[in-house]
């Protein structure tokens, strides 16, 4: 199992329902659409795709624990 399915599973177990529905809030989403519009456009400084780099690991690893969520509550049902 890789580091972050693991931390995925963990995440997951802790309030399946929560996970499952979790969303960014709008002030996340509009930093990380800023980002990406700055990327096309002018490009970043170190630190802004630094920036960027995280909120994908992020949205990577929510999606997986998202997805693992979503198995446990099949099962409880």
């Amino acid at each position: 199992m890789k580091a972050y399915e693991e931390v995925a599973d963990f995440i997951a177990r802790r309030g399946p329902r929560e996970v499952a529905e979790f969303r960014p809030s709008a002030q996340a989403l509009e930093r990380v659409s800023g980002l990406l519009q700055k990327d096309k456009t002018s490009g970043l400084n170190s630190d802004e795709r630094r920036e960027l780099d995280h909120y994908e690991d992020l949205e990577l690893l929510m999606n997986l624990a998202r997805a693992r969520a979503q198995q446990l509550l099949l099962h409880e049902q």
